[in-house]
């Protein structure tokens, strides 16, 4: 039997077997004398193997690794093959120990976990054809996740304890790491039900990539949770009291959201924290040990609170009737308290709120074991491994698959009905060609519409929670590259896509014969080297796809002949502003720039959250393109951040005061003639700024005016917002396109 080597201090030995037992202590599941054997075995070769190595802090490294082994058994209630793979996870990645050792010792179950979790390295793969190491890692784990789901549970709890030792790191891989974390793990944690995981890894985020709104949201809860508290407590205790003399066990909780999610509602509404509503959630928890009874003791329960309040029915969520796939159940209404404000209330069960707070675990401990029927994490498996396999068969990118992944499993579901009464579950967004494609390829390539409740509607129609749709066919509809524009399910894009190939199988032969008259004509030899350059010139995929659009007439002989015996100038020109076109401003502004230590030359300021000197900001650099300056919270840097870790630059912004940058204003005021004009003054007169835009809408009694103007510097700006802010008729300003 291994010992711990004396690589460890005295001291840091006490503190391992203080941490090991801690371990020992959480893990609440099943286990008997063989099982705690193992893993002390798991242990002392974790220790062993990692006896010279220190995380950057300066602590052993075996801390990490018991940590997320604690992880794994208190926070998610795993067992002895999760705890070993936790305490396993990083010694293939990081020792001399191979796959097969770990096979040898504790079996084959062990050593696919670990290999599913265990990091790519540039020698893994081809760097000309992997983009991001970020994205081909990601895109492994999703697929060893497909045949085991601990795979995934072992890797959150990696990344929720990285998260909570990130303070050590250097900031460019605190971004790094924050980014990827919010942009993919944070939101399995959420589809996988871990609440309490997802809610502490999105503060995290939120606390390394913006730490100013962290604190300031973090301060201003903290001044308002006493009274907000109380408030709750008063709002619950009438309906506690009817339900306690019904001699129904009840909980109740006041529970504060999150700061991520505070902040969240916060931007997304412009709203002040004393504005947004649901910053604090009445939560009543009944017994009801029969659950067939359930549903009856939860809308009872509402009944109760409709006796003393007053219900806003259009913010209503039965998740009672509809557990999400993860198996999250809950009433939530909103009431008006006596107090005169909107109070978001959940109405839940004990068995829901183990559910609704543990997730996974306790999921399938009160799973029906005797039941033929899928689970909904049955069904959102079967999800994963469908979107693996056409990954497989489509030879997609790393890229293009987190993209799909995201786009089927992070978006929040709908229910919709078919004609028949059966249920369909669809991430929220989809349209009616995503129904369509969803019950058969065949459908999808023939809808031209949809009864949806009775109501004929376009493919395009984004469906809501209740739906009924009835799809409408056309033998003579045919699937059409536009398509893709209606579509918010990878899976209908892949039908889509498959459909559109075989239509234009059909016109093969039919645009092969003409494209070689074309090329006759012109004189150019039909060779497969020439037909191959001119669909790559057209940015078509195949040859199929280039036959289809001269069969119908979409490229003619005039094309061909500009295309393979003109200028590649034109061509080269084409390309660049498709790649460019949407996503970035070039900026002119090249002298007077540091961007990092090292002077870098050829960048762009991002327009979709324009920063300006003061901000904070953060420089991706990409191969082959100008170096992408962005605010961290900008949704598209999290995204670059999250594939391309290695490339970003330690920036600041330093311009000269004769440089100009754009920003954009929201003012809300009341309505009063002569705002406009008071507002033009301000900026153009007293400010002396440059007003690129000024649009006012009227709402009501209230003016909306959005105003866009160029200023110099981050101060520039706040002073110009000071000024309007101390108008009378002003009631709020906010600066667009920026979170903070």
């Amino acid at each position: 039997m291994m010992t711990l080597p004396d690589t460890y201090s005295p001291e840091e030995k006490v503190e391992l077997e203080r941490q090991f037992n801690e371990l020992l202590q959480c893990w609440k599941s099943r286990k008997n004398e063989q099982d705690v054997a193992m893993v002390t075995e798991a242990y002392l070769l974790a220790a062993n193997a990692h006896k010279d190595a220190r995380r950057r802090s300066g602590e052993p490294y075996m801390y990490h690794p018991l940590a997320v082994a604690t992880i794994i058994a208190g926070e998610m209630g795993m067992g002895r093959t999760s705890i070993i793979c936790a305490l396993l996870h990083d010694v293939v990645e990081d020792t001399e120990y191979t796959l097969d050792d770990m096979r040898q010792r504790f079996g084959d179950k062990v050593a696919e976990i670990v290999d599913g979790v265990t990091k790519l390295t540039k020698e893994d793969f081809d760097e000309q054809t992997a983009r991001s190491m970020q994205a081909e890692t990601f895109r492994k784990v999703i697929m060893s996740m497909s045949y085991d789901i601990r795979v995934i549970l072992v890797k959150l709890a990696d990344r929720l304890h990285n998260m909570r030792t990130l303070s050590s790191m250097p900031h460019h891989k605190q971004l790094k790491i924050a980014s990827e974390t919010t942009q993919i793990y944070a939101p399995l944690a959420y589809r996988l039900g871990l609440y309490k995981i997802k809610v502490e890894l999105d503060d995290l985020c939120l606390k390394y990539i913006n730490p100013q709104v962290f604190e300031s949201v973090q301060r201003q809860l903290a001044e308002v949770r006493e009274r907000k508290i109380k408030e709750l407590e008063e709002f619950m205790a009438p309906v506690k009291a009817d339900l306690e003399k019904m001699g129904v066990k009840v909980r109740t909780q006041a529970i504060e959201r999150n700061v991520s999610a505070v902040w969240e509602r916060m931007a997304k509404f412009g709203q002040s924290l004393e504005e947004v509503y649901d910053t604090y959630v009445a939560r009543i928890i009944i017994d009801c040990p029969n659950v067939e009874d359930e549903k009856l003791r939860c809308w009872e329960t509402f009944a109760i609170f409709t006796k003393y309040y007053y219900p806003d029915n259009k913010k209503m969520r039965d998740w009672v009737s509809f557990p999400k796939t993860n198996g999250y159940a809950s009433i939530h209404a909103v009431f008006m308290s006596n107090s005169g404000n909107w109070v978001e209330t959940q109405i839940r069960t004990e068995r829901m709120d183990e559910i609704a707070e543990n997730g996974f675990a306790a999921y399938w401990k009160y799973r029906d074991q005797n039941s033929n029927a899928e689970s909904g994490l049955d069904l959102w498996m079967k999800v994963v491994r469908n979107l693996v396999q056409q990954a497989d068969e489509n030879h997609v990118s790393a890229i293009e698959f987190i993209d799909n992944f995201k786009l089927d499993l992070f978006n929040d579901e709908i229910f919709v009905f078919t004609p028949k009464g059966d249920k369909i579950t669809l991430p929220k967004g989809s349209t009616v060609l995503d129904f369509a494609y969803n019950i058969h390829t065949d459908l999808g390539n023939r809808c031209v519409g949809a009864n949806i409740n009775k109501k004929l509607s376009p493919i395009d129609t984004e469906l809501k929670m209740g739906d009924q749709v009835e799809v409408i066919t056309s033998e003579y509809q045919e699937p059409q590259e536009k398509w893709f524009d209606y579509l918010a399910t990878s899976s209908a894009k892949s039908r889509l896509k498959n459909g559109i190939k075989d239509f234009r199988k059909e016109f093969k032969e039919k645009g092969k014969a003409m494209l070689r008259e074309y090329f006759e004509r012109a004189k150019i030899d039909f060779s497969k080297q020439n037909r191959n350059t001119l669909a790559e010139k057209f940015n078509l995929a195949t040859r199929n796809d280039l036959y289809y659009f001269v069969a119908t007439r979409k490229i003619g002989q005039q094309d061909v002949e500009n295309c393979l015996k003109g200028s590649d100038a034109h061509w080269s020109d084409y390309l660049m502003k498709y790649l460019t076109f949407g996503f970035v401003r070039p900026s002119s502004r090249k002298s007077d720039e540091k961007a990092d230590e090292n002077s870098v030359s050829g960048y762009v300021i991002s327009t979709c959250c324009n920063p300006i000197p003061g901000d904070d900001v953060v420089a991706i650099q990409l191969p082959g393109q100008p170096m992408q300056i962005h605010h961290p919270d900008c949704p598209e840097a999290q995204k670059l951040m999250s594939r391309y870790g290695e490339n970003i630059v330690k920036a600041r912004m330093q311009f000269g005061d004769e440089f100009a940058f754009l920003a954009t204003l929201k003012v809300l005021a009341v309505n009063k003639m002569g705002f406009g004009a008071t507002l033009f003054d301000i900026i153009t007169n007293q400010e002396k700024l440059d007003m690129q835009a000024m649009e006012m809408k009227i709402e009501g009694g209230m003016v909306v005016a959005t105003v866009s103007v160029y200023v110099n510097n981050l101060k520039t700006l706040e002073n110009l917002i000071d000024k309007i802010r101390k108008l009378e008729l002003v009631k709020k300003v906010e600066r667009v396109g920026k979170r903070s």
